[in-house]
């Protein structure tokens, strides 16, 4: 799994029922390596990434954003707002209980959607 962060968001999330296994600790912090912006959890089944905009309608334009991006990748962030203008954006393949390509796909899209300009 060597992928750039153009690679991954130039993929499309795939279905997931389950049936196949979770990323190892070590492949999600390879593929971390092309999602600089999120934080792999300790047990390595998560990735997060906290962001903090200018104030509340900025906040809930990306909201909006990254809700329309989820949905055309039918594959969903856990989404938390706290403050008016604090979002923390959490991804992990529920169906398998753990990390999988789909989530550095869709962080790289959503990174890439937040700043368009960056690599």
């Amino acid at each position: 799994m060597n992928n750039s962060t153009q690679d991954l968001r130039q993929k499309k999330c795939l279905p997931c029922e389950g049936g196949v296994l979770a990323c190892s600790l070590d492949q999600a912090r390879t593929l971390a390596n092309s999602t600089p912006n999120w934080l792999v959890s300790k047990d390595g089944k998560w990735i997060t990434r906290s962001i903090k905009f200018k104030n509340f309608a900025e906040m809930m334009t990306a909201v909006v954003q990254i809700a329309e991006l989820a949905e055309s990748e039918a594959h969903h962030p856990d989404l938390h707002l706290t403050g008016y203008r604090h979002l923390q954006i959490d991804l992990t393949t529920h169906a398998i209980g753990g990390l999988s390509e789909n989530d550095f796909i869709l962080a790289a899209k959503i990174d890439h959607l937040l700043d368009p300009h960056a690599s």
